[in-house]
């Protein structure tokens, strides 16, 4: 069963982490993995650093240009995930965009992911239709799953196909708008979140965009199976270091 699966089985709300790959240093990827499972972190996305982020806040934005800087790429992520599954048990998926994916060979990037232990994969530039005609079968015979995302913005008969296409999670965006942490969510989102609890979809969802404290976390995860962070994670890491992510997470789970 993918690790993916059986960590949603679990009776609890999820609390899933996003960073950088190759931010702030070139190498902390693994050392911070590793605190982030010892933190208690349910699920791990790592980002695959692109020039060019479409759904990106700038933070999200900055991290990615530094990993690029610091010399991060797909072939040095890869290098640097070998082996990890002697050490990090929890699901792992690689967030980045379709072009580098497309630059490195989609067939050999499947392979390097299904070798190293990488559940799934969130690519928020292929279209389902596009996924479900050409790669899926690809992805799957790799034992990669390919998570969605909607919006407030996505029509009901779309939701419906992505639930049917999909597995995993949903990845469900809290606003059309970029990344970025917000403090609480307004009435818009609220009733979002409200309208995707009652379509009773198949697959879970997972909040993302805007999560950035204990109470945005709440709200989250009261209509949804799980929360994911990042542009707060990412500033924390900014401003405190990887030593210190233990406290970041104590303070989202409080």
């Amino acid at each position: 069963m993918n690790r993916i699966d059986q960590k949603f089985k679990e009776d609890k709300k999820l609390l899933s982490i996003y960073f950088s790959a190759g931010y702030p240093k070139l190498e902390d990827t693994l050392p911070i993995l590793k605190k982030l499972q010892a933190s208690g972190v349910d699920m791990v996305e790592i980002g695959l650093p692109f020039s060019d982020p479409l759904a990106d806040g700038p933070t999200i934005q900055e991290s990615s240009t530094q990993a690029l800087r610091n010399g991060m790429n797909t072939e040095k992520l890869f290098d640097q995930l070998d082996g990890i599954r002697k050490e990090i048990e929890i699901p792992l998926v690689l967030m980045g965009y379709f072009n580098p994916m497309m630059q490195y060979g989609i067939e050999k990037f499947c392979k390097r992911c299904e070798a190293i232990g990488i559940d799934g994969l969130i690519i928020p530039d292929l279209p389902v239709d596009v996924y479900h005609e050409n790669y899926k079968t690809l992805f799957e015979q790799h034992g990669l799953y390919n998570m969605f995302l909607i919006t407030p913005q996505t029509s009901r008969e779309r939701i419906r196909y992505i639930d049917q296409v999909s597995k995993g999670f949903i990845y469900m965006v809290s606003s059309a708008s970029v990344t970025g942490a917000k403090n609480t969510f307004g009435r818009t989102q609220t009733e979002y979140f409200q309208r995707i609890q009652r379509m009773e979809l198949s697959t879970p969802t997972v909040v993302g965009f805007g999560i950035s404290n204990a109470a945005t976390y709440q709200a989250a995860v009261k209509k949804a199976k799980g929360a994911i962070i990042g542009s707060a994670f990412i500033k924390f890491l900014e401003q405190k270091g990887v030593d210190r992510i233990p406290e970041f997470i104590q303070s989202i789970r409080k």
